[in-house]
């Protein structure tokens, strides 16, 4: 569970910084856009008031509300049962990079009303108008790490219970 933690507090750290610095410090809610390293990785202002890459975007102050709720149900379950499935340190980070990135956009949601986007990556001639921020990187990696270092097994955790039922027993 220290895991889990520690590993959320650094998502979640991590992006609040990298927002407050690239937001208001490097003032990009004032330029607009700050050409980072053209045209691969670039600064661009966005205000996501829905989903990922803004769906559900029209949604009202009570959509903000729900949002940040079911934000809050998913992170309860994937600590829940990431306790229970995540037996391997780096499942654990996982998990905790995921719960941090989007405990950090719900922060934003509280905070600002929606979640700080700047991060804009385009490529080859293809201009990307999607912007995103740290915390939907830990979000992906969090999950991704999830689907590929979690053992899903499901006999190993009747294994484990059928183990210490003998312990007792014996």
């Amino acid at each position: 569970m220290r895991t889990i933690f520690w590993a959320g507090l650094a998502a979640f750290a991590l992006d609040q910084i990298s927002k407050y610095v690239v937001i208001h410090m490097m003032e990009l809610a004032r330029i607009g856009a700050i050409d980072v390293w053209p045209p691969l990785i670039n600064f661009r202002y966005g205000e996501n008031r829905g989903i990922n890459f803004g769906l559900f975007g029209d949604a009202s102050a009570a959509g903000r509300w729900v949002l940040i709720g079911l934000a809050v149900v998913i992170c309860s379950a994937v600590v829940i049962w990431a306790r229970r499935r995540a037996s391997t340190a780096i499942a654990q980070i996982s998990a905790g990079l995921l719960v941090g990135g989007a405990i950090a956009n719900v922060a934003d949601r509280l905070i600002y009303g929606y979640v700080l986007d700047f991060l804009n990556v385009s490529c080859c001639g293809i201009n990307n108008p999607f912007v995103f921020n740290v915390a939907d990187i830990f979000i992906f990696a969090g999950a991704f790490g999830l689907i590929l270092f979690t053992d899903n097994d499901n006999a190993g955790g009747k294994k484990k219970r059928q183990s210490r039922r003998a312990k007792k027993v014996g």
